[in-house]
């Protein structure tokens, strides 16, 4: 048998029975070493060691990292989502990381994870009951359903398995900007797509019949914001009276409220396009002046108990309003009015007026800081039946 040359690789069967094949290839640290690859049958090994040479042949270095996914994801967390990404985004990642990946993927080595390891894992997330696997039934004080032997099905969304594949999708993406992998395997692997529905806007009539019912309420102010000029829940609770110019009448949209680490937090919002000034329409000039006053009389009321935050919407004492303490308010509204909504479709149906008005989607996108055009025209601009009845019946009279 000839002499290999040198950095040809070597292929040999071990006592065990499987194959073992080193070649000498340039790895991410920056030094050339022998590398191993191990598989059932001679063929296999053969193919897994000409796949590295051919990559090295091409200067992509060969990760020689053994680090398991639990480790990497509690690094990548730390050093490069939490100081680069806001506070509710680390936070989501990190409970999807701690949840999800870490149980189901950190045991396994980063180099060595593959697409069909992924794909099977997602798919067992998503056909799950989550009642079953994390005992909830079994606490109760009598079984109702899994620990009964009647499993309830409660299985994680779409949007829920779409988002655990996300984070592990942008977790590789850095690992392969690393060099610690040579592909991002999350990549190949695809999740059904959740459905979106567009909301529930409200016409004309029914948003002047909301703001007449909501007349005598303290947070009738808020309303008439989130509908006239279609601000997030977050950024009504976080603006602040120095971002207001009543005289010239225009607010700054900087901060937006949000429960972080189990504190109430300012926040910068969404978006860099989520920071912007807007003028102020005269009902909304209105509805502040009033609010304030009706503000000045809540501080001289709770006297020393008043904190003092600078928030336009606070509660009784000058605290920041909970974000979820919203529904205290809004929710008996709309059952009076016999509304099936979220507090949110109000800033929907802010910027569907606007688009029913004829304003440009370029002005709208600018009032309601959607970061791209395209959310502003595929999410809420949808026609209704008149407006479809109307556009073909035009259609018709030219045809005729």
């Amino acid at each position: 048998m000839a002499k290999r040359a040198n950095g040809e690789g070597s292929i040999t069967q071990r006592k065990d029975g499987l194959y073992h094949g080193r070649a000498y290839v340039m790895t991410t640290s920056g030094i050339r070493k022998r590398v191993s690859a191990y598989g059932k049958t001679r063929e296999e090994v053969h193919a897994k060691i000409t796949e590295l040479q051919a990559q090295d042949l091409k200067g992509v270095p060969t990760p020689d990292t053994n680090m398991k996914m639990a480790e990497y994801l509690t690094y990548w967390l730390a050093t490069v989502v939490k100081p680069q990404r806001r506070p509710k985004t680390y936070q989501g990642y990190e409970s999807v990381v701690r949840v999800h990946l870490t149980p189901g993927l950190g045991r396994k080595k980063i180099r060595t994870l593959r697409a069909a390891e992924v794909r099977v894992w997602l798919r067992r997330v998503a056909t799950e009951c989550q009642c079953c696997k994390n005992g909830w039934d079994e606490t109760r004080d009598k079984a109702v359903c899994c620990a009964a032997g009647e499993c309830c099905g409660s299985y994680l969304s779409r949007r829920m398995v779409q988002s655990i594949h996300a984070v592990l999708r942008n977790a590789l993406q850095n690992a392969v900007r690393e060099e610690l992998i040579v592909r991002n395997v999350a990549q190949l692997v695809q999740v059904p797509t959740p459905s979106y529905g567009t909301g529930k806007g409200l016409s004309v009539a029914e948003a002047r019949l909301l703001l007449k019912e909501s007349q005598d309420d303290r947070l009738h102010a808020l309303y008439v914001v989130a509908l006239a000029m279609g601000m997030r829940r977050g950024e009504l609770l976080g603006l602040r009276w120095d971002a207001v110019d009543l005289d010239r009448g225009s607010l700054i949209v900087e901060r937006s409220l949000q429960r972080v680490d189990g504190e109430l937090t300012l926040v910068m919002p969404k978006t860099d396009s989520s920071i912007r000034t807007i003028p102020l329409p005269a009902l909304v000039t209105k509805a502040l002046i009033a609010h304030q006053e009706r503000q000045k009389q809540e501080r001289a009321a709770a006297g020393i108990r008043w904190k003092e935050t600078g928030l336009v919407f606070t509660s009784r004492v000058g605290t920041p309003i909970e974000p979820d303490n919203i529904r205290r308010s809004w929710d008996p509204l709309r059952r009076r009015l016999g509304l099936e909504m979220r507090f949110h479709d109000l800033r929907h149906t802010c910027v569907t007026l606007l688009l029913d008005l004829g304003v440009p989607p370029h002005v709208v996108r600018q009032i309601a800081g959607h970061s791209d055009i395209g959310v502003t025209m595929k999410v809420y601009a949808h026609a209704s039946l008149d407006e479809q009845r109307k556009a073909l019946g035009s259609l018709g009279d030219r045809l005729s």
